[in-house]
């Protein structure tokens, strides 16, 4: 007999189904987004004598702030981003400073231009970086500081992922709203502190991408929906609680283990380019990882093994991962300190969902609100909104 929803357990249950109200919003109108969050491509580079700043920006973006699309066709032309390059030009100015310990350097930009990168066309901007006391193009100024701040104020999940190259210094970072500044060319830095400076940035972000992922977190959410129940022959609203804490928790490890050991193999691959798919079918099958991983609680004694799915579709997600770094186009010096970094911090990121969801799975599991809103309902939406998604990340729905 399922026993009675108390107050307390009440409130539990309603916390414990926050998630799926979530996922409702997302079905509300308006284009259903897995990543709410969007990147800038910066890189300082030496060039000769000089130093060559560059910032690359989605043009979606930029149209947020500047409302680029004058003909309302749904699409940002070059000629309608070319008919306000005053106004980007300024933008930009404010947006990107540099400094060095002998005060602000100038930056001495060159006609804006259009570039095409996988997730569609950018704002690209290059200027020559000009710093007090240097000579001629300031090759290698002492403690040259970079502030920016451009989109932060309209998206505060943007992040701008810069790449350092020169005679100084070769390393790599994350900007954000918390973090706008970075000193790039640390003169009396040792390497012990750049790699552990870079460490922290990127489990920082790795645990940031985890939690902005929408489709991540489901995928795993699906996976963890069943853990406090027993399978057995039949449907799924007709098993029961497990009485084992022990058994429960063995099989949430078992999930999150093959998740683990999954995304990981594919995150090293893609970011050492030995592998390198599409980047429109990884997300792709990503959304139908979601798809699948939902239905799949659906399936009574019929569904697959968790743990086998969970290893499966991990090494789409790896792949998926990635995307937030290789375009950043790490040095080798950095590269092994920022996978493992943003890698530590996924499996930060999800251990956190991991522990706010069990326990209160956990107490719920013998109640039918458990099994039919959260586990039968809860799995119909995310179905619902990982179709969604496969349609649109195939064209055939805006």
């Amino acid at each position: 007999m399922t026993p009675t929803i108390r107050p307390m357990r009440r409130l539990a249950a309603w916390l414990l189904a926050l998630p799926t109200l979530l996922v409702c919003a997302a079905l509300l109108p308006g284009p259903a987004q897995a990543h709410s969050s969007s990147n800038s491509y910066l890189s300082l580079e030496q060039r000769g004598s000089e130093l060559v700043l560059r910032a690359d920006m989605n043009l979606r973006d930029v149209d947020l702030l500047f409302d680029l699309d004058r003909d309302r066709n749904g699409q940002v032309t070059w000629a309608e981003t070319a008919a306000r390059s005053t106004e980007l030009q300024a933008w930009l100015d404010q947006g990107l400073q540099l400094r060095s310990d002998a005060g602000a350097c100038r930056l001495q930009p060159t006609p804006l231009m259009a570039s095409e990168r996988a997730d569609g066309i950018y704002l690209s901007a290059e200027s020559a970086v000009v710093c007090p006391g240097g000579d001629g193009g300031a090759a290698s100024p002492a403690g040259l500081t970079l502030r920016y701040q451009l989109i932060f104020e309209r998206d505060n999940l943007h992040r701008g992922l810069i790449r350092v190259q020169t005679d100084a210094l070769q390393t790599s970072a994350v900007l954000s709203p918390d973090q706008p500044e970075l000193l790039l060319v640390p003169g009396n830095a040792s390497e012990a502190t750049s790699t552990g400076s870079t460490l922290l940035r990127y489990i920082s972000e790795g645990v940031w991408h985890i939690w902005i992922g929408l489709d991540h977190i489901l995928f795993l959410l699906s996976l963890l929906l069943l853990a406090p129940l027993q399978r057995q022959r039949g449907w799924l609203l007709q098993w029961p609680a497990r009485d084992a804490l022990r058994s429960s928790l063995m099989d949430v490890v078992a999930v999150v283990t093959a998740f683990t050991v999954a995304h990981s193999i594919t995150l090293a691959l893609a970011l050492t380019r030995v592998v390198e798919p599409p980047r429109a079918i990884v997300e792709t099958l990503v959304a139908l990882s979601v798809v699948l991983a939902a239905l799949n609680n659906l399936m009574g004694w019929f569904a697959l093994e968790r743990w086998r799915m969970a290893f499966v579709f991990g090494l789409i997600h790896g792949f998926g991962f990635a995307t937030a770094l290789i375009d950043l186009n790490l040095p080798g010096s950095q590269l092994a300190v920022a996978l493992g970094g943003f890698n530590i911090g996924v499996e930060l990121g999800q251990l956190a969902i991991v522990a706010a969801f069990f326990p209160l799975a956990w107490w719920l599991r013998m109640t039918g609100f458990y099994r039919v809103v959260v586990v039968a309902g809860g799995s119909l939406i995310i179905a619902g909104i990982g179709t969604l998604w496969v349609l649109q990340r195939l064209g055939l729905l805006a």
